[in-house]
């Protein structure tokens, strides 16, 4: 069910607190690890983590540091990287998923399991103690993160999102300074609230709490609390703010990422996503300009289907923008790059409004009908939603309702 912390593939971790000091050098390694990993430094920040799990065998939080980094490979290797894949329906039980590579679903369980192991023996030590039930909470978190966006098990993971709620609402109750608990418990809480009436009865019987609004305050909370989670929490807020329609509270955030972090071109991306979301395509085509251009000559790993995201998300501004030659020359570059089949028929619904605005309505209605077969197929309720409507009916050069690019 955890789906909103792991949004932006090669930016998220649930690397947390430990219930006792580690070693000095152990948490030094860490911090250095989650700068280089938001800076979408993989191998650097594995060796970092690698060092601090050297550094003190103790730590709870230099194993769950490890597993990120493995999730972390699994998600760009399918090509999970952006703000795009959240965006839709949360009912979905499940989803059919490609089996994860053996060595990084191994490198995933086994530090997770010994990440557990030590905070499970620390709780045993010191029941009433905040930080240990912080880090099991922690460890079963990340479990049930990985069920559902790496095995496709949305509700798969169910009994471990509950223990994880249970034990960081128990965080909060015997240390109420602890916002950092608010990561998992304001994913969970926004989750439920927006579940279908019935299935967030259910939620509520077993003990999710719900409710939007407070889920929003405990993850704001979180996000201005100083921690090892602050940045996951703040992208967790870019997700929901874009959810919500609140751009300019997304582009807040993006804009301070992107000054602490300023190798990751995703934010860029993101950037360029929401400022069109909002409306502003001059804006939304010069973030995606900057963007494009990191991209180009960043000689480092790509995520699965990334430059067809790039290509694609720039020729959709170029649309919107009324630059025909352009987009079209971005959107046919786009389909001829490996990419996510949301993608792929995301640009076929933009090249039907090229068509369109060329008087091609019968070939515009043909990508539309392209696009829409696609995103169905890769479960994009948005992208179906577009493609139907521009069907019903031809685009003239307006720009789409906020929220919908």
């Amino acid at each position: 069910m955890r789906l909103v912390p792991i949004v932006l593939a090669g930016v998220l971790f649930l690397a947390l607190a430990t219930a006792v000091p580690a070693n000095p050098r152990s948490v030094e390694l860490r911090k250095v690890g989650f700068t280089h990993a938001y800076n979408l430094d993989h191998e650097k920040a594995t060796a970092a983590f690698r060092a601090a799990i050297e550094a003190d065998p103790a730590d709870p939080g230099a194993y769950r540091a490890m597993a990120a980094v493995a999730w972390l490979n699994l998600l760009y290797r399918r090509g999970s990287v952006s703000v795009d894949d959240y965006l839709g329906s949360m009912t979905q039980p499940n989803i059919k998923l490609n089996s994860p590579p053996a060595e990084l679903a191994a490198q995933f369980h086994t530090n997770v399991d010994q990440a557990l192991k030590l905070a499970e023996q620390q709780l045993q030590a010191r029941p009433g103690d905040a930080g240990a039930h912080y880090d099991v909470g922690a460890a079963v978190g990340q479990l049930a993160g990985y069920t559902a966006t790496v095995d496709g098990k949305v509700f798969g993971g169910f009994t471990a999102a509950r223990r994880a709620f249970d034990e960081h609402e128990r965080v909060l109750a015997l240390d109420p300074s602890r916002k950092d608990a608010g990561l998992i418990l304001g994913t969970y809480r926004y989750i439920v609230a927006n579940l279908n009436m019935v299935m967030r009865w259910m939620a509520y019987v077993v003990g999710f709490g719900g409710g939007r609004e407070r889920a929003i305050e405990t993850l704001e909370s979180c996000a201005g609390y100083p921690s090892d989670v602050q940045t996951e929490a703040k992208i967790a807020l870019v997700l929901i703010y874009n959810r919500e329609r609140r751009y300019d509270a997304a582009l807040r955030i993006l804009a301070g990422l992107r000054e602490q972090y300023p190798l990751n071109r995703l934010l860029w991306l993101e950037t360029g996503a929401t400022q069109l979301r909002a409306g502003r395509v001059r804006e939304g085509l010069a973030s995606l300009e900057t963007g494009v251009a990191m991209f180009e000559r960043d000689g480092r790993p790509k995520a699965y289907g990334e430059g067809a995201l790039w290509y694609f998300k720039r020729g959709s501004a170029r649309v919107a923008a009324g630059q025909a030659a352009p987009a079209r020359s971005d959107l046919d570059r786009a389909l001829a790059l490996e990419a996510r089949g949301w993608v792929r028929g995301r640009t076929q619904v933009e090249l039907g409004k090229l068509l369109d605005l060329a008087g091609k309505r019968a070939e515009a209605k043909a990508a539309y009908t392209r696009g829409a077969d696609l995103c169905r197929l890769d479960n994009d309720t948005l992208g179906v939603e577009d493609a139907e409507r521009w069907l019903q009916k031809a685009y003239a050069g307006t720009n789409p309702p906020a929220g919908r690019q």
